[in-house]
């Protein structure tokens, strides 16, 4: 088959890349390496660097281009722009990027033929929920911009779906950690946060008590899931999680398990994790105290009865496994830094 990856340097793309590789798909790549990166491509096996199309996926000649050039089965759109304070400080260029962006490759895929798109969305949509498991077919409406991104482009993928007959499966990712993920951006996962500073022996800096729990999905089992729900049809909307979540002190408390570190960690006023944003505090009209507040405090726990039951599908990796693995190759490239 021929897949189109879009964010494929990233974290998530790139570890699905080396995956449907490996089971002999032809593979078209792309990213625009905004926050994917070249190391991400690079696999024991296999080197995707040169073969990579470095493109955004607004670009609507080039990405017709590849369209029409190739015929595409299936469709991954990884590319997005995710990390919450990045859209919360840029919403117009998230909502672009999130949302026409991947209009422009639903367009495409509808011009071309393409069996199926398989969008990457997040259960960040549900931040405003407070019955749990949450489940897809019933939530309050998110707030925030990154989740109103998403919420949006499942809306346009449902009415590709609707008006042509279009097959569109929308996975909502729990918290993904695995290898690769970006231990070095200037906001990094919490999982990436509390590797790198065990790693370098300085003291994590968490916000609020700690206690927060959220659910966390290894990105081996999230690849196996996005690869299952290729049969589906029409419009589907899947949360893709482990159905078990932890609390920021169970996490940090593995995580020093395993690397055999003995570091406190400090607790921070809720706030502090904006204050590398300051434009949301400028203006006449600031982020509101409660915003901040209810963010870092948020609780999640998604059900995944619906990806088990329609796609035999099941989460293999648990927490402690998961971030064995994780804190391995974190602290193999950690070390490749310092040296150099």
């Amino acid at each position: 088959m021929k897949i189109l990856i879009t964010g494929a340097a990233g974290f998530i793309g790139s570890q699905l890349a080396h995956r449907l590789w490996k089971e002999n798909n032809d593979l078209i790549l792309i990213d625009n390496f905004s926050y994917g990166k070249v190391d991400n491509l690079k696999f024991e096996d296999v080197d995707f660097e040169n073969s990579i199309i470095k493109m955004d996926i607004r670009d609507k000649e080039g990405i017709e281009k590849i369209f029409k050039e190739n015929k595409i089965d299936y469709v991954y759109n990884i590319a997005g722009i995710a990390p919450l304070p990045d859209c919360q400080s840029n919403p117009c260029e998230a909502i672009d990027v999130n949302v026409n962006g991947l209009v422009n490759i639903l367009e495409n895929s509808r011009k071309y033929g393409v069996k199926k798109v398989i969008q990457a969305s997040t259960n960040a949509m549900y931040e405003n929920e407070t019955k749990f498991p949450t489940v897809e077919s019933n939530f309050e409406l998110p707030t925030l911009i990154y989740p109103n991104t998403k919420y949006c482009a499942e809306r346009f993928a449902e009415s590709f779906c609707d008006t042509y007959g279009m097959n569109v499966t929308c996975l909502r990712f729990a918290n993904v950690y695995g290898p690769h993920i970006d231990c070095l951006r200037k906001q990094p996962p919490f999982v990436a946060y509390m590797i790198r500073e065990l790693f370098y022996d300085r003291t994590p800096i968490f916000h609020s008590d700690g206690n927060q729990r959220r659910d966390y999905i290894y990105v081996d089992d999230l690849i196996d899931l996005a690869i299952a729900v290729q049969k589906g049809e029409g419009f589907d909307c899947v949360n893709c999680s482990s159905m078990v979540n932890y609390s920021v002190n169970e996490m940090y408390q593995i995580a020093s398990e395993i690397m055999h570190k003995d570091i406190k960690p400090e607790y921070a006023n809720d706030s502090h994790y904006w204050e590398k944003y300051p434009s949301l505090f400028e203006g006449e009209y600031k982020i509101k105290e409660s915003i901040l507040k209810n963010e870092i405090n948020k609780y999640s726990l998604c059900d995944n009865t619906y990806a088990k039951e329609k796609y035999v599908w099941e989460p293999k990796i648990d927490i402690r496994e998961g971030l064995k693995r994780v804190i391995e190759n974190e602290c193999e490239l950690l070390e490749r830094l310092k040296d150099n």
